[in-house]
């Protein structure tokens, strides 16, 4: 009897689960402020910054801005994920405005690091202030 059906079942399904994510609060997910490390690999030192969504941030000579922070809610230890862009006011090249910009993973920056000479960024959090 459902074997007739059975792709339309399938396709029906699919629309319930898009539909039902839907109605779901995706605030409790998204941050306002994202926490970053940022290690001068010159001088050995650490420093933490914290960004606000939206907003720019200088660092030495690093201009950081944060478009959005997830944190999922599928685990644990949820995984952090940001859209990231990062400007070096050294660069005086106009074709290359940003030296980093994409998303980034606190649990895999390797996906697509931060490459600088001087610095290296992590994520620590995401969270609502």
């Amino acid at each position: 009897m459902f074997g007739k059906y059975k792709k339309y079942n399938l396709v029906l399904f699919f629309i319930f689960l898009f539909y039902a994510n839907q109605g779901q609060s995706s605030d409790e997910l998204d941050g306002d402020f994202l926490e970053l490390k940022i290690l001068d690999k010159v001088s050995s030192k650490n420093t933490t910054i914290t960004l606000k969504i939206g907003e720019e941030k200088k660092f030495q000579n690093l201009i950081f801005r944060s478009q959005k922070c997830i944190n999922s809610k599928f685990d644990d230890n949820p995984e952090i994920t940001a859209y990231l862009q990062v400007r070096d006011l050294n660069k005086k090249n106009k074709d290359k405005v940003f030296i980093f910009n994409g998303w980034t993973f606190a649990s895999s920056p390797s996906i697509k690091p931060f490459d600088h000479p001087v610095y290296d960024i992590w994520i620590i959090r995401c969270f609502i202030k």
